[in-house]
């Protein structure tokens, strides 16, 4: 049995990941802020199945604050740090950046430190496409020069890419940062497109399509994302001196148009469309190339987008409650 350390636990990857790690008989130590960017009662109902688990252990609190992070390290003996809290999100970074460099920087900077102390040597990090700003070329490869984000969100996954760095260099600390593309299914947060756009179609609301439609995205489904995560603790556990950034994506973009139609088909609606104009931070496109992650850790994609969207679609008609 491994004891994992995962922040932002009760969030949409966070408590995915743990069902997924609680299930395969290990102990599993979260912490969640249960802030108010969406209903606090989503992540409640994330975490309720599991909360009575003996090995299970959830803290309430805030990665900034240093002193509630030194008690988690100090009581508990931790294998393996799953770090994936985070203000997320392009457009609210925008208008309140100073929140996304405390939170997404000043609390990453407590858990290393706090790794460092107690000598716990494996971190499992993520990072984000959005890193990639607008990229002309495609797919998009991990040794591409990312230094032109478009976004406070992405600089701020940046400066963690190249921060985590300097505690593997300094403090000899396994590293895997892991650029999610996209990420949708069962759970996904009420503000993403994919669960804001299947709320709309069902309650004969129109939808707010932002540019022409043929902005694309490379959706990929939650149970890969958790497969990558997995696969990528047991790299870091079983290796030494290990730093890597590995996109985590499906490798098969889809347009926002085509996203629209494939939820509405499922549905079974005529979508209500308003074009709006781009909006700021609004990348054209994300294209993982997964060959890294294919050859490091053996990631493989499994869900198509039309088999991601019915899942999705028949989960959210049965907790929709949760979303008014």
């Amino acid at each position: 049995m491994k004891t994992y350390f995962i922040t932002g636990g009760a969030g949409f990857i966070g408590s995915s990941l743990t069902e997924r790690l609680l299930k395969e008989g290990n102990k599993v130590i979260t912490i969640d802020n249960f802030c108010d960017f969406y209903n606090p009662k989503i992540k409640e109902n994330n975490i309720s199945k599991f909360e009575h688990n003996e090995n299970y252990k959830i803290y309430r609190n805030d990665i900034r604050d240093g002193q509630a992070i030194k008690k988690i390290f100090s009581d508990n003996k931790i294998d393996i740090v799953m770090h994936l809290a985070a203000m997320a999100g392009v457009r609210p970074s925008i208008e309140n950046p100073i929140l996304y460099q405390e939170v997404n920087c000043l609390g990453t900077q407590n858990i290393l430190e706090e790794m460092k102390l107690h000598n716990i040597k494996n971190l499992v990090m993520a990072s984000s496409s959005s890193v990639y700003g607008n990229c002309k070329e495609v797919p998009f490869r991990e040794d591409m020069i990312v230094d032109y984000a478009i976004s406070p969100y992405a600089a701020t996954k940046k400066a963690n890419e190249v921060m985590t760095h300097v505690y593997h260099k300094l403090f000899d600390m396994n590293v895997i940062m892991l650029r999610f593309f996209t990420v949708y299914g069962p759970k996904q947060r009420p503000d993403l497109a994919i669960n804001k756009f299947t709320r709309l179609m069902i309650e004969g609301k129109e939808i707010p399509m932002f540019g022409d439609g043929t902005t694309s995205r490379d959706y990929t489904y939650i149970d890969d994302i958790v497969d990558g995560i997995v696969k990528s603790c047991n790299y870091a556990l079983e290796n030494k001196n290990v730093y890597e950034i590995l996109n985590i994506g499906n490798s098969s973009p889809t347009s926002l148009k085509e996203m629209i139609e494939t939820i509405a088909g499922v549905l079974d609606i005529e979508p209500k469309i308003t074009q709006l104009p781009m909006q700021p931070g609004d990348v054209d496109r994300t294209f993982a190339d997964i060959s890294k992650a294919k050859k490091l850790i053996g990631y493989e994609p499994k869900t198509t987008f039309e088999e991601g969207i019915n899942k999705f679609v028949h989960w959210y008609q049965e907790n929709k409650e949760l979303y008014k």
